[in-house]
This record gives structure tokens, sequence and C-alpha cells, in this order.
């Protein structure tokens, strides 16, 4: 027989993330106890709830506490097809020995690839050369401080799986790769072209410092002003993992000093910025509304990974996204 399983998803996310092409797939390996609806209209769902033994989660869905466990006394795994399940897990969850697989390891990649493309527009201070162009109709090709992507160094803060797969993507250039991060040996950070160093020396090393260290209550503020301000002339900082990792006003104090520096800021604190925050006036940040991670078509590869999760659970094979409350301590 086929798994009972329901969908806890926002309906606005659910055809980017599960699209006909897996909603098709997952009719021929489970029994939907409910038709797609808002995750607060599935809770009031009691009869069918009941027999769930499967969840589909994702963006929106409800925290997975004891109140809720209560109403799926068969629940017995969760596959989520989105990047954090700390909103989603609880102790209750765990308790219960549900497992839990996540998909954040998917939704990694287009936030690596995104990295990629703006450590390259850094190196060559394309952001500066844009707004230079756009305000004098001209440019100064040779620019000081301008790095490039020649034998210059990028510094990658945490190899969680944005960070491993930037590292990767960063082969294809003539660049030197270092980084920090104190849970990862130096054996494991050599196979992947990565000198570990400290954070003070990433920072005064790179000519452009990417960020991607999990949001945790360890690492909130954790980079200073003394930080940025060791950068070297012309560097750049990016920030892709979430803004409490930095200390924001210090960051923005350090820039309003040091104009030869740059920030590109896919995340902020708060996000998005209030309307009248600095971040959108200095002249030396750019700001994107959180556009790393998952977009349009590239969520599908989330709910993807969380079918071929199902399939292995049920194979009784390992699961590649599984989340446990140890590795939870350590993410975002």
């Amino acid at each position: 027989m086929k798994p009972n399983a329901v969908y806890l998803i926002n309906q606005a996310d659910a055809p980017d993330v599960f699209g006909p092409d897996e909603h098709r797939d997952l009719l021929n390996e489970v029994e939907f106890l409910l038709p797609p609806m808002e995750p607060a209209e599935v809770l009031k769902q009691r009869d069918a709830l009941r027999h769930v033994k499967v969840i589909f989660s994702g963006w929106g869905a409800p925290p997975l506490n004891a109140a809720n466990l209560a109403l799926m006394p068969a629940l017995r795994a969760v596959f989520h097809a989105g990047g954090s399940v700390k909103f989603l897990v609880s102790d209750a969850l765990w308790a219960r020995g549900i497992r839990v697989s996540s998909a954040g390891q998917k939704n990694a990649i287009p936030v690596a690839e995104f990295t990629l493309s703006q450590i390259i527009f850094c190196l060559k201070h394309g952001w500066q050369r844009v707004a230079q162009y756009r305000e004098k109709k001209s440019y100064d090709r040779n620019a000081p401080h301008m790095p490039g992507a020649y034998r210059s160094t990028v510094g990658l803060l945490s190899l969680g799986h944005s960070g491993r797969l930037v590292a990767e993507l960063l082969r294809i250039l003539d660049v030197n790769i270092i980084a920090y991060d104190p849970f990862v040996p130096a054996s494991e950070a050599a196979e992947l072209g990565v000198k570990l160093v400290s954070l003070e020396t990433v920072f005064a090393a790179a000519d452009v410092v990417s960020c991607h260290t999990p949001h945790l209550p360890s690492t909130t503020h954790m980079l200073r002003r003394q930080h940025f301000d060791s950068m070297k002339p012309g560097a750049s900082f990016i920030n892709t993992a979430r803004g409490g990792v930095v200390h924001e006003p210090e960051l923005v104090s350090v820039l309003k000093r040091r104009t030869d520096l740059f920030a590109v800021l896919d995340v902020t604190d708060p996000e998005p910025p209030p309307p009248d925050s600095i971040l959108f006036k200095l002249p030396n940040v750019v700001i994107t509304p959180h556009i790393a991670g998952s977009l349009g078509n590239e969520c599908r590869r989330l709910g993807r990974m969380a079918i071929d999760e199902f399939r292995r659970y049920v194979r009784g094979e390992p699961l590649l996204g599984e989340v446990t409350p140890h590795e939870l301590a350590l993410k975002a």
C-alpha cells in the first residue's frame, strides 16, 4: 500500500516547488489524503491527519510542535523541500523519532552560482565601474586596487553546503582560496583546494570575502568593525548567508570611512532594511533582495530532492539530507 501523505507548503509557492512532473511522480508513490491547500487549512482536517505517515513540506509550513504532532499520531517522516528546518522541528518531534530530510544542499546550488558571479564581478570592480560609467559616461580602465581574477585571493567564511560549492566552482578561476571554519579539518579543506586560516587572516588577506556562516547564537554579530577595517584596499565583502552574522552598524561605519571597499549584501538585518536605511544610500553598497537562493524553476530542484529522499526512505537507504538534532545545532 502507498503511504498516506499531505503537503504542508504555501499554495503560492507549491507550483514552483512541486510542479506538474513532481506532483505526478508523487501521486505514483503516495496516497494524498487531502488536495493541495494552505497549511492552516490542512491542520483543520483532523480526521485525515490521524492517518498521515509522510509530510512533504516547504515554505509556509507550520511548526511541528507537540500540539500539531498530536494531530498526526501515525507520522513517521518529513521531507522538506527547502533549506533550514529550524522553524519546523521541535523537541516533541525528535522525541517521537520522526525522521526529517531537508533539501538544503540543493538550495545551496543557486547560492553558490550567484556567489561565483558576484566574486568575479567584484574582483573586476564591476559595480564601481557600472556606477562610474552611468554617472560620467566614462570609466578609468586602470582604476587602482582592482585585483582581477588572476592570482588574487578569495576568502570564504564557513564551508557548509554553499561554502563548499563555491570552493568547487572557484576552481575554474586562477585564484587562491582561503577559508575560516573551525569545524572543518585542514585535510578536508585541502581536498577542496582550500587553505584554512584564522578569521582575521581571511579579512586581511582576501581580495573578496564571501560569507556563508549560519546565523546561530554563537555567530550573531560575529563580523565586527575590526574585520572590515583590516580589509585590503579595493577589497569586497559579499554576504549571502544571514544579515545577523554581521554587526551592521559597524560595517556601515567602515564603509562610510573606507570608500575603497565594496559590499554586496543579499541579506541584511533586518530584512528588508527600513526604507530610510543608509545601506540604500551608500555608493559602495549594493543590496540585492535575497535572490541568491532558489527562485523560479530552481525551486523544482528542491521538490525533486524531497521525492528522491522519500524513495530512499522507502527502500531503507540512507537519507542524503537527513537532519539530526546535533547537526541542526551547527546549522541555520
